[in-house]
């Protein structure tokens, strides 16, 4: 009687596992075991995905490739709104202006970007956009150049000062650690979008002062990796006209970086926290671009 009882017991647990989950050729259909079959709780058409090294790795170059577009968007337009505030709308006579939107022209900055921002410079209570610059050390001997623009210099300098301290760099004297770099115009060109022959001739003739090889790292691939192209603000547009006439895509960036004078080497662990600060004040609204002398 026992045993019956027990193979009773045994075929209704049977019975209430079977209606309470079905799977059908990959897919999981909940049902509740309490109501009427036929009303779907939930449903997963196809099992989880999960990204692999190489994926991952591309969709976080996108995603700094968005960024990096995303911050130029944004210096140009408070530049805009800057340029507005201080000489009004008229390009015609306003030549600040009208020298930053040939700018935005020349970067490939869409137009509505512009356009809303000039919009956004005749509302009350905007300010105009004070540029800062913030000269931090990091590890290992490294110095950084942080490029703010910010209509609010109390609210910038309180989170940058917040970045730096909990992510262990520490602010430096102002003229500490500029000297260390030059300011030029560059053009970033993917290393899989041209080889460094062609480079060197366009560099050649629009009167550039160098092509740069991109640096190895163990774990980059030809996707990761950037030629720059030096110029100045005299050859500067050549150079954009040159690899457009010969179809070879490049990402201007801000249209202008600092480069160090002498790279600083330091170990895996000093260059992981150096990304890491300087990933982290990149992320604040009114921090333009970081500049770093590490190699």
């Amino acid at each position: 009687m026992r045993a019956l009882l027990l193979l009773q017991l045994q075929a209704l647990t049977s019975r209430v596992s079977l209606s309470s989950s079905t799977f059908v050729r990959g897919k999981s259909l909940w049902f509740d075991a309490n109501r009427d079959n036929s009303q779907v709780r939930r449903i997963w058409s196809s099992t989880p995905v999960c990204m692999g090294r190489r994926s991952s790795k591309i969709a976080g170059r996108k995603g700094a490739q968005d960024a990096k577009k995303a911050k130029l968007y944004s210096r140009i337009g408070k530049e805009v709104v800057s340029a507005v505030k201080r000489g009004g709308p008229n390009v015609t006579s306003n030549s600040v202006l009208a020298a930053v939107l040939e700018k935005a022209k020349e970067l490939d900055v869409p137009k509505d970007i512009v356009e809303r921002n000039m919009k956004r410079a005749s509302e009350k209570g905007q300010e105009a956009y004070i540029e800062k610059v913030y000269e931090v050390y990091g590890y290992g001997g490294v110095s950084m150049v942080v490029e703010v623009s910010t209509d609010k210099i109390h609210r910038s300098v309180a989170k940058i000062r917040e970045v730096i301290k909990d992510y262990g760099g520490k602010m430096a004297d102002s003229g500490s650690v500029t000297f260390k770099f030059k300011r030029v115009r560059v053009v970033n060109i993917k290393a899989t979008n041209a080889d460094k022959d062609q480079l060197l001739a366009i560099a050649l003739d629009a009167g550039a002062e160098d092509v740069i090889d991109p640096p190895t790292y163990e774990d980059d691939t030809e996707e990761d990796r950037y030629y720059k192209i030096v110029g100045s603000s005299e050859n500067y547009s050549s150079i954009l006209s040159k690899l457009r006439e010969e179809g070879i895509d490049f990402e201007p960036d801000n249209g202008s970086e600092l480069l160090p004078n002498t790279p600083v080497e330091v170990d895996d662990e000093a260059m992981d926290l150096n990304k890491e600060l300087m990933s982290k004040l990149l992320e604040l609204d009114d921090v333009d671009a970081v500049y770093t002398d590490q190699k």
